[in-house]
């Protein structure tokens, strides 16, 4: 089988995945699928020997720019090129003809030769992804590699899908009776808009960041990288690899380009304003997506910020079940995902569990953290899931929460085996009679106390519809409960997950499967993946000849 009939198999693979929406991955996720790790290892460790990360034939480079500090305990040394605006961005729209003239089949299937490389380099990514967001080596190479990989290709799918909903050539004939038939003959192109810039974030810069990329380089515009200035390596691999790709199968490299930013020069907002950029790709705080929303007028603007993340905890057939999961979920990789419940609302009168009898609101947040603390007892296996403490934000944050009300469990300092200078902190449980109505971004928990459920539904409802939400969690055994929870959500367009008490957890989503974000909510304007994230990429001109 040929490359291309290779990555033909695969597209049409994931055209039928996303509308059945099962499971299906073309990237493997077990750690031993990609060997013992040294290779990765090495290839990063070269890197840092080289110093600098060359984009050959990137044009405008004027200067040499880096600082990344591994959370683990060491500055990476390796510094990227700094682009010339000016002379880069006319050189990326001089590349966009061919590319668009190549049509959305050939598009696609040079994307997924893209990602297959990608792939095949994925323990490499593991560590740089490991190495400047400060997650655990495991959860970087699956999240930053075939997790990732996987919402490149679901996005691919879906740019590919919607450019030819619309046929590439059509005839139309219209009967005139005795002044016999008009005919026409109809070419429909779908073209791009514009410069796509990407704006990457900290904490996942490619699990984030790929879905924009394929989804706008699989629709013909260029896409110009501008990774956060701690978070470069994974995205500048990936810029690299695309331009070698790109290179090969006979278009123009500058189609994809890195903008890596001096220390402080704030890069995103001048670039945000260009008029050559007509898309905008952004995940990180709400006030530079609101900033991004309102200023840049002239690009269609893709965002996800924050929002605080709820629990209602009604009553369950599985105590134990929740316990162990909700520990879970504040656990992994230290809270730092914008996924990770926040306020956990909770009856003051407490909960009913089927095998546990009654539980009052202190004994379930007593249980809870005992769930935590049994999760997290041994110092190896604690690392191994939290990872490390992404920057000093996190930190202060964690220290301020716990003076917002009764301290149920105390973050502690957790030292890693190999490296004993990352920054590691077990989850803060904090007690509360009122919600916190802002996003406490890291290992932090509040156990609300509410009147009833009925009030817990009312908080929750106040609190998407003014901060948002990326991930909502119900448990309850109340057919009611349930009813007026789901509707809550519908009415709010947040996605819920219910009763989930084993191996699926709330901050954790699949894709094709799963839609992270509704884009209903102030929490994110769009959802990866959907068509609505394809669409505004494109637009298909018609031109029209007699037939």
């Amino acid at each position: 089988m040929t490359s291309s009939q290779r990555h033909r198999a695969t597209l049409d693979t994931a055209l039928e995945t996303i509308r059945t929406r099962s499971h299906w991955s073309p990237y493997p996720e077990h750690p031993k699928a990609y060997g013992d790790g040294t290779a990765g290892a090495a290839a990063f460790a070269a890197l840092r020997e080289r110093g600098r990360f060359e984009a050959p034939g990137q044009p405008g480079t004027d200067d040499w720019v880096g600082a990344e500090v591994s959370p683990y305990g060491f500055p990476l040394g390796i510094s990227y090129p700094h682009p010339d605006p000016d002379v880069l961005l006319p050189a990326m729209l001089a590349a966009v003809p061919a590319w668009r003239d190549a049509g959305p089949e050939e598009r696609a299937l040079t994307c997924l030769e893209i990602l297959d490389r990608i792939s095949a380099r994925t323990p490499e990514f593991a560590q740089a992804v490991m190495h400047t967001t400060g997650q655990a080596y495991v959860m970087a190479l699956q999240a930053g590699g075939p997790h990732a990989q996987d919402r490149g290709l679901e996005a691919i799918a879906h740019a590919y899908q919607e450019q030819t909903r619309t046929p590439e050539r059509a005839p139309w004939a219209k009967d005139q009776g005795r002044r016999g038939t008009l005919r026409l003959t109809n070419d429909f192109t779908p073209v791009p808009v514009g410069i796509s810039l990407l704006i990457g974030c900290n904490t996942f810069p490619t699990w984030n960041g790929l879905p924009g990329f394929f989804a706008s380089l699989a629709t013909g515009n260029p896409v110009l990288v501008k990774p956060h200035p701690r978070a470069v390596l994974p995205l500048a691999l990936t810029v690299r690899i695309a331009r070698e790709t790109l290179a090969e199968a006979g278009f123009d490299p500058n189609l994809v380009a890195l903008a890596a930013e001096r220390d402080g020069e704030g890069s995103a907002k001048t670039l945000a304003l260009r008029p050559e950029v007509a898309l905008i790709d952004y995940t990180g705080s709400t006030a530079f997506g609101d900033w991004l929303e309102e200023n840049a007028v002239q690009a269609r603007v893709f965002t996800e910020k924050a929002g605080v993340n709820t629990v209602v905890i009604d009553s369950t057939d599985d105590y134990r079940g929740l316990l162990a999961n909700l520990a879970f979920s504040l656990s992994l990789y230290s809270g730092q995902m914008c996924t990770t419940p926040q306020n956990l609302l909770i009856p003051a009168a407490g909960i009913t569990t089927e095998n546990d009898g009654h539980r009052t609101y202190d004994e379930v947040v007593a249980d809870l953290a005992a769930a935590v603390d049994r999760l997290l007892g041994d110092d190896t296996r604690a690392a191994g899931l939290l990872g490390a403490i992404v920057n000093q934000g996190v930190l202060d944050r964690l220290e301020s929460a716990a003076s917002l009300g009764e301290v149920a469990l105390p973050s502690r300092t957790v030292k890693h085996p190999e490296h004993p200078e990352a920054t590691i902190r077990t989850p803060l449980l904090v007690k509360r009679t009122e919600p916190v109505d802002a996003e406490y971004f890291g290992p932090i928990a509040f156990a609300v106390a509410t009147a009833s459920s009925t009030e817990s539904l009312a908080v929750l409802r106040r609190t998407i519809r003014t901060h948002g939400a990326m991930t909502v969690s119900g448990y309850t055994t109340s057919p009611d409960v349930e009813r007026a929870l789901v509707g809550v959500c519908l009415d709010e367009r947040a996605q819920l997950s219910l009763n989930l008490t084993g191996d699926v957890f709330v901050n954790q989503t699949a894709a094709f499967a799963d839609l992270h974000g509704s884009g209903g909510n102030p929490a994110a304007n769009a959802a990866l993946v959907d068509a609505a994230f394809v669409t505004p990429r494109f637009r298909t001109v018609q031109v029209r000849r007699p037939g």
